[in-house]
């Protein structure tokens, strides 16, 4: 490893150069670029992630921390690592203090990996438009997570509003078992499904893309009955037309699968760890449509999948956000109190 302080970021390119030489063929056949938008605290967790799927990805994790935007001074912090503790994978954690904070980009793309895709990942609650974070209109493929938000199933509405091709959810990542399940049982189906239930928790953002999911796919309108009993989705039901009922319930990492006339029977249904599900969302770097047209369903608006794949940045200063909003804080204070 290799750390450098209040350094460049021409220094931190020919840091990484000088590790990739010494490191030889471990630092080659990148995959592609995976940048990860994270809080200091979280950047082990960020990087723990990164390295469980880059084991099926091999990629450059360039890790971006943002501090102190307000701070007189601008400076710049780098750790380099190739292969070790990382697995195969190149990494450059880079912490940013002031301003510099703001303008990330100018030290991130001259590491990106030459002629292959950039995967943005922010690993904590999502920005409300994308377009306002240069590393998300750099990049082929956008990866947020709605449940880190302080209301997910609100911020996962705000992901259709602001959605563009190439973006997805970790929300979404984690109802493949689900879905898979869910599909597995129209293999014995011989009719159609008019009805369909989702017992989850009211602020479940899964619970709201599943449900999304089964509306664009059957065409129906399933109902999301709450329950405080539970910490995440519990149960998926589905009446055919013939009157048959199909449930799956999740009992801690099994599932009970139930149908009229059947034997109920004992499935898989483990809850993945947080680099699984990366891995899985780096499998696919094109636009993923049944997600857009799950996402749409859930938040009642159509077409997501038709909006144009590219965003133009736009400058938001969120210092300058943040005096504004004291300033008009202060002046209703006044006002009151006048």
């Amino acid at each position: 490893m290799i750390g450098l302080w209040d350094t460049t970021g021409n220094e931190v390119v020919k840091a990484l150069a000088a590790e990739r030489r010494s490191a030889g063929g471990v630092a080659s056949g990148m995959a592609l670029t995976l940048i990860v938008v994270v809080d200091e605290k979280r950047v082990r967790e960020a990087e723990a992630a990164a390295t469980i799927a880059a084991a099926a990805h091999p990629c450059r994790l360039l890790v971006v921390v943002r501090s102190d935007v307000e701070r007189d001074r601008n400076r710049l912090d780098a750790e380099i690592v190739v292969g070790g503790r990382l697995g195969p994978c190149e990494a450059v954690v880079t912490r940013m203090y002031g301003r510099l904070a703001l303008h990330a980009e100018s030290v991130v793309m001259p590491l990106l990996v030459p002629d292959v895709p950039v995967v943005t990942w922010w690993h904590g609650e999502p920005p409300e438009e994308i377009a306002t974070d240069f590393l998300g209109v750099v990049a082929d493929r956008r990866i947020t997570d709605s449940a880190q938000a302080a209301d997910p199933v609100a911020a996962l509405r705000q992901r259709a509003v602001d959605y563009a091709p190439g973006d997805t959810d970790l929300a979404w990542t984690r109802i493949t078992p689900w879905r898979t399940l869910v599909a597995g049982a129209f293999d014995t189906a011989q009719y159609g499904i008019t009805e369909a239930t989702v017992v989850a928790p009211r602020r479940d953002p899964t619970a709201a893309l599943m449900r999304g999911w089964l509306a664009a796919r059957l065409h129906i309108d399933p109902v999301w009955e709450p329950t405080d009993e539970y910490p995440r989705m519990r149960e998926v039901g589905l009446r055919c037309a013939n009157g048959d009922e199909l449930v799956l319930t999740r009992e801690d990492s099994m599932a009970t699968f139930r149908r009229t006339g059947q034997e109920d029977r004992t499935l898989p249904l483990v809850r993945r760890p947080l680099g699984d599900e990366l891995a899985e969302e780096l499998r696919r770097l094109d636009a993923d449509q049944v997600y857009a047209e799950a996402l749409g369903a859930a938040a009642g608006i159509s077409g997501l999948d038709h909006r144009p794949g590219k965003r133009v940045h736009v400058w938001k200063d969120p210092a300058t956000a943040q005096r504004a909003e004291a300033g008009v804080t202060a002046h209703a204070g006044t006002t009151a109190n006048g």
